[in-house]
């Protein structure tokens, strides 16, 4: 596993702490990943834009790989504490979607590189895709018992739930990165357009899965 800081940015009473060298190396490598895309990244260009010689890259982190097998942890992490957050917050039932939508079309506008992160992960395959996906799985197990139990008290259309939060992924994902495709279409990719773009997911995924 690579090091890094247990506790990046602490406040103390003179203000916030500078972040570590680590940490500054992944915030840097998630936007880059995120955005140009893992091929084009080079730790070069990292080193660069960070101000930092490669070897000290090569010092924390011992390859590329590395790199990106941290960013993957820490990312995972941040996207499951915002959605468990918005759980916590949610009522029952369709809430429960709907906050779950909400914190992502949220993470969408405020970090971007994150979701792009996730894509792009999906798009690169195993080892890294299969990465993301165990370190998702307490939330994703979570979804399936939540969609399996709102079927079974008939309040939601019966779907394979595994199959079901695969397709919701996809879209919501997709409406939230896909900026290209959306391009294609006539959309720009603006806040009102998002805004619009939510609305849209929400009222598509309550038509096909509400049984009311």
């Amino acid at each position: 596993m690579a090091a890094t800081s247990e506790t990046p940015n602490p406040v103390s009473a003179r203000g916030p702490v500078p972040s570590s060298t680590p940490d500054r190396i992944l915030d840097v490598a998630l936007a880059s990943f995120g955005t140009r895309g893992y091929e084009a990244t080079s730790l070069d260009a990292l080193a660069a834009s960070l101000g930092l010689r490669k070897q000290t890259i090569l010092y924390w982190f011992p390859s590329k790989e590395a790199v990106l097998e941290a960013v993957i942890e820490r990312s995972a992490a941040e996207l499951s504490d915002a959605l468990e957050r918005a759980l916590d917050r949610a009522g029952d039932g369709w809430a429960r979607v709907e906050a779950v939508v909400r914190s992502v079309f949220r993470l969408a506008a405020r970090r971007p590189q994150l979701l792009g992160l996730v894509r792009e992960v999906s798009r690169l395959g195993p080892p890294a895709a299969t990465q993301m996906t165990t370190e998702l799985r307490p939330l994703v197990e979570r979804a399936a018992r939540f969609l399996e139990a709102e079927m079974d008290a008939g309040h939601m259309r019966r779907h394979d739930p595994q199959l079901l939060l695969l397709a919701i992924y996809s879209t919501v994902i997709g409406m939230v990165t896909e900026v290209d495709v959306l391009r294609a279409v006539g959309e720009e990719p603006t806040a009102r357009s998002l805004v619009r773009r939510r609305a849209d997911v929400l009222a598509l995924l309550r038509s096909a899965l509400l049984t009311d």
